[in-house]
This record gives structure tokens, sequence and C-alpha cells, in this order.
């Protein structure tokens, strides 16, 4: 007899998974392999590497790399021929158990970049495993009595396989008595059922042996057997009937131990103790039921006795017999199927697969930084898992295939901002309550070298004092990188370039990595007043980034120069000058004019002269300007005077420490006759050597011899030359194209335009004057305007130009309303090639004599090189010969610039002042003017007295 069933059933179930795996197959990009179980080592699989479109040469550079999760190392991929094989016996059963599905989910990740592909393998089952029964031998007791058709349950075989190869057969030894069928067509009972086909006599037949063999669907098919063993036994009439063959219900999973899971009731129709029935197992129960149920043998209540787990066991089969007390006892049987409810008992797992940090800080958006796998026990919504990221990262994740994630960027990172983050990923299933787990990774941002060194301010200005130490420090540059490491280490150098003819790198160095500035050399402020350059700072990375900083050195100015006197030939040295004067000079001559130039700027170059004292001689009659340098007399010189006079005049500048010069000007004496004539506007300050003053005193003597034969002569010879032409080797020679004079007043040029005669005195009215100009050359052998005799030391070979850069406090500029005097107080340093200027001062009126201006030179303030003084409209007046105009009008000014003269008999030098005012305050002073024109007037008639004389 054979019994054959779930071939429709299981059949069409199999059918349908096959057709849905096939479907979620080709919506799917994976790669699908398959192989049976217990392959041997080495079987084929498939081409794996040229299926996932990689070449050969790059799997080991790549880390090619194949993950199984609780898989271990069943699979294996040779890198060598990219071939995925077996590595080790597979086991269909142990993996999936009696699953339709069964397949082995291997991840392929590879790095540079990170890509992660998913690859299912499924094991075909094969018919490895024979239908197997709980026990070798079944023991029935079976009354004689009982009814044809009576069913006596049987526990069926089981196969470890699936599919085709689960499908079992049974067939009964061949017998009289019994029949094998299938008790019911629920798909959940798998038992079988012995049928009562004969009446049983004990005392024909006490005992009955048949063989039970279940045969799978497999090829070759495999076969179990079970011995069954019936004894018969006497009448007892009446066995327990269960109330229900078959009682279902259900169970929520992690129920307490005694929790009662259902209640089993048998009914006997006999009485007494034939009629008490006792509940017990079937003992062909499996171990596992027993572990964790129980039944009370009085009440039939099942209760629960060991730790019920879904996720373990999904529904469990209870075989129930009832027995009475009878002396042959009977027993009835029912099936208790107890199907366990999931509840939402496990948390979700996260796992990170693959990370690749750290990442870079210009890594594009989308780049993958870690693969990450969920998952959870529970089944249906409880199962089901969502994740999120924690926010206020610059990264998001994306599903991939089934419970896989990858996190990836999605923002532009910049390390100098935030160096890590810290990614929060949250797995939350959707149960109720919902259960959820988290997991952190600490994400790098690698730096990248995208920020150029930089300075605190584009350009720096630093001082220094001239005559530095070589190799002093002058300075220290540093500039900031926010990079990291190699990226922010920051290196210092000179952008190369030429000052003059010489490299910058002869003057200044910088430290390649302190940056600090060293002079090579002494700096002198006289050579180099600005010393301006590039710094360039530069990191280490690749590429190297770059910036510049300019640095302006100003060299400060130390007084390091000593005055230098500008005398014919005499090189600076103390020098002897001699001078011839005539007694009978009116009080406030001047005899001589001593200059000198400082190379130094500022308050080191402003001078100052002196009249020093001889040792034992008595009150001088000269007295030198303090700071215009002019010899003049404080008295009539008078017979008591002696015939030489020694000067000894000290030049000192204001620096610290103070420097000084000294020259001796030896001034001759000699009567009104014995005077040579010289020329008015002739310099005296050349030098006359000794052999020329004893050629002059016989001259002398020989003019007074002559005098009375020679004064008609000499009248006609003076008249002559007066009204003659300009001389032709003089100062005022035509052919110069710059006429320089100099007076008692100050310096004047003569304007290259107009060519009058200026310094004699005659000629065509005056129209332009101009102070000294820095681009005219010295004029040789000039006199001032009032006839009176200077003396000019020119130097053959010229000192060092003084610097023009004068800074003064705002005390010391001139103001429109302030009185400028004329003296050449201060000496500014002319252009290339050109004289020293002489620039007006401010100043105020003292009464002693030597006091002179107490005001440093201004002028730095001046915009044009030269003032030209012009006669305005308002003043026709044209000055005479050796007089100077009472008032000027500075074009483009409101100002008129007025001067007033002391008349020459005043003991007290104040000098020569020009005011500046308003022109409406120049009417309040003409009646002043008026009498120092007549004093003047006077005076020009005493001169031409006095060369008349001669």
């Amino acid at each position: 007899m054979e019994v054959s069933w779930g071939s429709g059933q299981e059949s069409r179930r199999l059918l349908l998974s096959f057709l849905l795996l096939a479907a979620w197959e080709a919506g799917n990009s994976q790669l699908h392999y398959s192989v049976p179980e217990e392959a041997k080592h080495g079987t084929f699989v498939g081409r794996i590497a040229q299926d996932l479109g990689l070449e050969l040469a790059e799997l080991v550079p790549r880390l090619f790399r194949v993950a199984s999760k609780d898989r271990g190392d069943l699979l294996e991929v040779n890198l060598q021929n990219g071939i995925l094989f077996v590595n080790s016996r597979i086991d269909r059963e142990a993996l999936c158990g009696r699953s339709v599905e069964c397949s082995i989910h291997l991840e392929v990740i590879v790095d540079r970049p990170l890509q992660v592909f998913h690859v299912e393998v499924e094991v075909r089952d094969i018919n490895d495993h024979p239908p197997m029964f709980s026990a070798t031998q079944k023991n029935l007791f079976i009354a004689e009595s009982r009814a044809l058709g009576t069913q006596f349950p049987l526990e069926g075989a089981s196969d470890a396989d699936i599919g085709i190869n689960a499908m079992l057969t049974y067939r009964l030894s061949p017998n009289d008595y019994f029949s094998l069928e299938k008790p019911s067509d629920d798909e959940r009972i798998k038992g079988l059922g012995l049928v009562l086909r004969k009446s049983l006599d004990r005392e024909e037949t006490p005992e009955i042996f048949l063989v039970l063999t279940a045969t799978d669907g497999g090829k070759p098919e495999l076969t179990g057997t079970v011995q069954i063993h019936i004894t018969v036994l006497d009448a007892n009439d009446n066995s327990p009937v269960f109330d229900k063959p078959l009682y279902a219900v259900k169970l929520p999973e992690n129920v307490p131990d005694g929790t009662v899971v259902i209640k089993v009731n048998a009914s006997d129709l006999d009485e007494g103790l034939n009629g008490d029935v006792m509940y017990s197992f079937s003992t062909d129960i499996s171990p596992d039921v027993k572990r964790k149920f129980h039944i009370d043998p009085v009440t039939g209540q099942i209760t629960v006795k060991g730790y019920i787990d879904f996720e373990e066991c999904k529904s469990y089969e209870i075989l129930i017999e009832g027995i009475d007390k009878g002396q042959l006892p009977l027993s009835g049987h029912c099936r208790v199927i107890v199907e366990i409810e999931d509840i939402n008992d496990n948390v979700p797992a996260l796992e990170f697969k693959s990370l690749s940090l750290p990442i870079l800080e210009n890594a594009p958006v989308g780049t993958v930084i870690a693969l990450i796998s969920v998952s959870d026990r529970d089944m249906g919504v409880n199962g089901q898992v969502t994740c999120s990221l924690s926010p206020h990262v610059p990264f998001k994740l994306v599903p991939n295939f089934k419970n896989y994630y990858s996190l990836v960027l999605d923002s532009a990172l910049d390390r100098e901002t935030t160096a890590d983050y810290k990614a929060v990923v949250t797995a939350r299933d959707g149960g109720s309550p919902s259960l959820w787990a988290t997991a952190s990774v600490s994400v790098e941002v690698a730096d990248v070298n995208d920020n150029v060194p930089a300075f605190a301010q584009p350009e720096y200005t630093v001082f220094v004092k001239e005559n530095n130490p070589p190799g002093a420090h002058i300075f220290t540059v540093s500039a900031m990188d926010a990079d990291a490491q190699e990226n922010a280490l920051v290196s210092y150098s000179l952008v190369e370039r030429r000052v003059g003819e010489r490299l910058l790198s002869s003057f200044v160095s910088v430290h390649a990595e302190s940056g600090k500035v060293f002079a090579l050399q002494p700096l002198d402020h006289e050579e180099l007043e600005l010393l301006q350059f590039q710094v360039s700072a530069r990191d280490a990375g690749v590429p190297a980034l770059g910036s510049n900083v300019t640095l302006q050195v100003f060299v400060l100015d130390e007084n390091d120069n000593a005055p230098v006197l500008l005398g014919s030939g005499m090189g600076g040295a103390d020098g002897v000058f001699n001078q011839l004067l005539p007694r009978s000079v009116d009080p406030g001559h001047v005899v001589a004019k001593v200059r000198a130039v400082d190379a130094d700027s500022g308050y080191n170059a402003w001078l100052s002269y002196e009249l020093q004292s001889w040792p034992g001689t008595t009150r001088s009659p000269f007295r030198v300007g303090l700071y215009t340098g002019e010899i003049s007399t404080t008295r009539a010189l008078d017979e008591g005077d002696g015939t030489r006079q020694r000067l000894l005049v000290l030049v000192k500048d204001h620096g610290e420490p103070q420097m000084t010069a000294t020259v001796t000007v030896m001034v001759s004496l000699v009567e009104n006759g014995q005077a040579p004539k010289v020329s008015s506007r002739s310099s005296v300050g050349a030098t006359v050597p000794e052999s020329s003053l004893v050629d002059v005193n016989v001259y002398l003597i020989i003019a007074i011899c002559a005098v009375s034969s020679l004064l008609v002569l000499t009248l006609l010879l003076y008249t002559a030359v007066r009204c003659s032409a300009a001389p032709t080797g003089g100062v005022c020679e035509p052919g110069k194209p710059v006429l320089v004079c100099s007076s008692a007043v100050g310096t004047w040029s003569y304007s290259q335009q107009r060519r009058q005669r200026v310094c004699s005195g005659e000629g065509p009215p005056k129209a332009d004057l101009m102070a000294f100009s820095p681009g005219l050359p010295p004029c040789p052998g000039s006199a001032d305007g009032l006839g009176e005799p200077s003396v000019s030391l020119d130097s053959h070979e010229k000192p060092r130009q003084p610097n023009p850069d004068w800074r003064y406090s705002a005390s010391l500029r001139a103001g429109m309303h302030s009185s400028v005097h004329l003296e050449e107080a201060g000496i500014l340093r002319a252009g290339p090639g050109g004289p020293d200027q002489q620039w007006p001062t401010v100043s105020s009126a003292t009464p002693e004599p030597e006091a002179g201006e107490v005001s440093p030179p201004v002028g730095a303030g001046v915009n044009s090189n030269s003032w030209t003084f012009k006669y305005g409209p308002g003043n026709p007046k044209q000055s005479g010969p050796g007089e100077l105009p009472d008032k000027f009008i500075i074009p483009g000014s409101p100002a008129i610039i007025s001067i007033r003269q002391e008349p020459a008999s005043n003991q007290i030098d104040k000098s020569d002042f020009i005011t500046f005012g308003k022109k409406e305050e120049t009417k309040k002073k003409k009646k002043k003017k008026k009498g120092n024109k007549t004093q003047e007037k006077k005076e020009k008639g005493n001169s031409t007295t006095d060369n008349s004389d001669q």
C-alpha cells in the first residue's frame, strides 16, 4: 500500500516561489550564480571579475575582496583569473534549513574608487538526505474489541531536503488488518494513520509486525523505514474521545513560564476506572516540545515551561494522548497546533562593512565613505528597518540592495572649518513600540593645500637707524596658513630685484623658516633713504601656494656727518682765508660770508655759526650771523684795532652728538686809499695768497704817490666804465644763461628769459627775481645788491648732498601771517648737480645781534622749486641800483610779501624780513618805507664816493 501527498500544494508553492525569484532577479542589477550543495572544493561557480566588468590586472591594486555575512569562507575568488569557486563544503540544510529559497549573498568590494557589488549564489538542493522517522520502532496496543475503521495515528517521516526531494511516499508492508492513509487534508498535519480493516482476535493473532517505508522524490530515490509492533489487547469497550481531533492556538513569543497555552478534554463512556482519562504527550513527540511545554495529566492543561522564540521556531505540532485507567487501557488522540506570534523584541543591528577614511576635503559630492548593513530578526512590520543620519553633517544615506545603505558625501567639505565629523546612523524598525539602534563613525577630513599663506597686513613700514651693524635684525614677517602639516609649513624668501646698480639680496636677507629680516650691511641714510622690497611666503604643499608682503624700510638719519665748509680747495679741513677791509666801513658792513653744508638731514643738517674769541684778545669788532654765516662789523673801526684781525668761526649742527667744523678768516684792515678796487659783484671767497697781499701793498703805495696826478684820469675812467657795456668776464656776462648773485638778504637768481643787468644796479628796471633754484649752477664772483663784500667759500670738490627730507612738527611750519626771514639760515640739498638751496625760514626778530633765527629751516612743504617775485600792478615803483623792492606779489596767492630793511647805522642786526599779509596792510607801512628809501639813497651816494676814491 502506498500513500503519496503534497504533490499538488507543494508543486504549486514551489512554482510560485520560482516565479517570484525570477521576477525579483529580473528587477535587480546584481549578479546571480547557482551551485549545487555538497560541491567539491574548487568547483567553478562563475567568472565574477569579467561579469562585473573589472580587469584582472586591477583586482589586486584595487584591493578586490569578497565578504559574506555569517557564511565564512564557503566561496572564494581566484585573483589571478577572477573565477569564483567553492572553497569549502556547502550544506544547504545547514544554511537555510527547510526554506524554499537558499542563497549566499556576497558583497564584492573594490577600492580606488570605492565600489560595492552584490552577488547572489543560489545553493541548489540535491537529494542527499533520506526520509527519517523519529524512532526505528513504534509500539501500538490495540484492543481486540476495536471497531473497524478505527484510526491509529502514526508520526510521519521527515526529509531535510526541499521540493521534489522532500516529497515523501509511504508504503506499508502487506497485511490483512491495517491500511495506511492520511487522516486530514490540512497541509499543516504531517502525520499518518493506520485504519483497522479487519477485526482483531487476540486469541488468533496476539501480535502483528508491520514495516512502514517512506520514499522521497529525488533522483536517486532515498528511503527510510520504521518497525510497527502491534499488541492485541483484551476488550476495553470504549476508548477516550477528545472534543476535537485538532486544536489550533496562537501564542505570542517571549511569554513567561506557566502561561496557559490551551486545555484539551477527552471523555470515556465507560464507568469507573475505565472512564478516568489521563493526558500525556505522545511518545513520538519531539524533544523540543517536551522542553518548552508541559501538560497536566489530570486536567489536560498545556502550559509553557521554556523560552518561546518566534525567530527560533514559528509553530509547534503537539500530539496529545488520552488513556483511560481500565485494566486494558484504551487511548484517544488529538493534535494541538501552536502558532507563535512575532512581537517586536529584536533591536535592529548595524554594521559598517567598509570605510574609506580619511576623506579629502576636495572630494566630489557623491563620494562613498562607508557601506552600512542593517538587519532585524523580526518578521513583517517588526523587521522593516529604516535608517536616518544625525543632522548637521555633510553626508547622506543612500539605500542600496535590500538592507544596505551607502554613506555618501552630500556637500563640499572644508577642513579648515571642520576637521572631523561624527556621523551617527540610527536604524529604527516598524514595530510598536518601535526599537532602534545607533552606530557612529568618525569621519576625518584630510587636508588639501587650498589656502594661501596670509600676512596680517599687505604692507609693513619699518624704521631703521643708519649705520646699523651688519647682520642686524630689523623686522620679522609672519604668514599664517590655515592648512595642516606640510601644507601649512611656510618658508620665506626675498623677491629679488635691483636697487640701483646692486641686487636687493646684497642689502637684506630673510630667514627661510623664522621670517626674520636682516640687514646684511650698514645702511646709509645719505645713500638710501627708503628701501622697498617684497617678501614671499610659500607653503610646502603640492602645488605650493604663496603670497607676497611689501616692506618699506625707512633709513633714519643719524648725526654722522660733520659740517663741510665750502672753501677753495680746503676740502672741509680747517683753513685760513684772507680778506681786505677798509677801516672806514660803517657798522653792519658785511666783511665775508662763511658757507658750509651738512650731508645729514633735518636737525642734524641745521647749521649755526659762532665767532670764537682768541685767548687774550679784546672785544672783537666783528660778529657772525647765527644762521647766515655772514661776518659783519659791529662798530666803526678805529686806530686801536689791529691791522690784522684773526677770526675763528665755529660751524656746528644741531644733532646728537653735535659735530662741528672751524674756519679761520684773516681780515686785513687797510686805509681807504690802500684798498684795491674789486668788482662789487665778485666773490671775495677766493683764497688770497700771502704773495698777492705783498703785491697789493706795492700797488697801493704807487697809487698813493700818483693820486694827485691821476685823479682826473681816474674820474674819467670810472665814468667811462659805469657808462660802458657790461664787462665781458664778469658775473653779469650776457652769454650766461643763468645769473646768480649774493646779497645781504639772500641769494638771488636772474631770470633766464630776460637778461637785464641786475648785479650792477644799472640798466632797465628788474622785472623778475627768483629765489635760488636747485637746478641753477653757482654764480662765481657774485656780490650782493648793497655793494657790500662777502666771503664765498666755494669748494672744488662737492661734499655729499644733504637729504631734502625735512620733517618738522606743525609748530615749525610757516603760516600765512608768519614772518619769513630771507637770510640763508638753512640749507636744502639741490637736485643732481645743482647748488645748495637757501630757503626762507620762519624766524622772529631778537634784540641780540647774534641771535638770528630761532627756528629750523622750512621749505619741504613748498611745492615749487623757486619763488618768483614781481612787482604788482599797484606798485609801479622801480628800485634803484643796490635797492630791494619794498614788496612782492606771489602769483596765485592772495598775500603780499613786504620787505623792510634797517638802516646801516643800526647796530642791532635784525636782518631783512618778509612779512605775509593782505594787500590792504601794505598801505600802513608806506610812510615807514619812504624813510628807508631816503636812507638807502644816502648810502648809495656814499658808496659812489668810495668808488670814486678808489
